[in-house]
């Protein structure tokens, strides 16, 4: 099984301010940035597609350089082969549409260049924007069978068949089992949790955990970058150019207070000791609010 993996970085929170421009687009390159939590999921299943079925994960972002980082978080964190980064100017400022031109253009090259493509995973939407389109939308471009919300899968390799139970939101929660044919797009719930039930894809497990490690190591030997000529994509249809989204407004996020509020107290001092465990004690009981 040949799998790619989707990945983006999102911006790190807890690093800091985030920073836009005066037309309400994020700065990444001045903003710390983190592979999206919920692509980690999407890495997951396609390392258990590793595992039971043999083949080769790669991990393909579109960015800045800087996304090369993601990609290395992707490897080392979890697993990946090697990395494919779609990086230059023209790209930049790409709404969900944009995004899926350019990646649907990526795989494209991929397979013409390296090797047919079995499975697109990519996470259940991103931590900044969260709407949940690109998989979709790259889905679409390429013309490929979708299926979303997965909670767990198998791969009939003879068939050349996907198997996957997904969630169903409605009313209340229900869990449906699909069929696909491959080659198609895999979008994780957060819910997905890799199964390895078998001792040898333990020990698989194991060993592919130790080499993607050394090979985190040396991510740049195992990164390859593509610009827009070398997908050969028109300007006017990727980044800003190309992206019908229009930001109208963009709410700043509220930063913490740095200090708390605290009251001093001595503990040798048995009356101060005394009004702290009288105010603790309701709350020790459980009868605090």
């Amino acid at each position: 099984m040949r799998s790619i993996v989707l990945t983006k970085g999102v911006p790190d929170f807890s690093e800091g301010a985030v920073s836009f421009d005066e037309d309400g687009h994020l700065e990444r390159g001045k903003t710390p940035t983190v592979m999206n939590p919920n692509d980690k999921f999407a890495v997951q299943a396609a390392l258990q597609t590793r595992v039971r079925h043999g083949g080769h994960v790669t991990g393909m972002s579109m960015g800045p350089p800087g996304y090369a980082d993601v990609l290395k978080e992707a490897m080392e964190s979890v697993y990946t082969d090697d990395s494919y980064l779609l990086s230059d100017r023209e790209l930049a400022a790409s709404d969900t549409w944009a995004t899926a031109i350019t990646l649907s253009a990526g795989l494209e090259t991929y397979q013409e260049e390296v090797g047919d493509i079995d499975i697109v995973f990519a996470g259940f939407k991103s931590a900044d924007g969260e709407t949940g389109q690109t998989g979709p939308q790259t889905a679409w471009a390429m013309d490929w069978p979708i299926v979303t919300h997965v909670l767990a899968l198998d791969i009939d390799p003879d068939e050349r068949v996907l198997r996957a139970k997904r969630l169903v939101e409605g009313d209340i929660d229900e869990i449906e089992t699909v069929e696909v044919p491959l080659p198609c797009f895999v979008v994780t719930d957060p819910e997905f949790e890799p199964t390895y039930r078998k001792a040898s894809h333990r020990l698989t497990h194991k060993q592919l955990s130790a080499e993607t490690e050394a090979r985190a190591a040396d991510h740049e030997a195992h990164l390859t970058t593509w610009n827009h000529e070398d997908l050969n994509l028109d300007p006017d249809y990727i980044g800003l150019d190309g992206s019908p989204t229009i930001v109208s407004s963009v709410d700043p996020i509220p930063k913490a207070p740095s200090e708390r509020e605290a009251t001093m107290i001595d503990p040798g001092d048995e009356g101060e000791m005394s009004e702290v465990l009288e105010e603790m004690h309701p709350y020790a009981t459980g009868a605090g609010d």
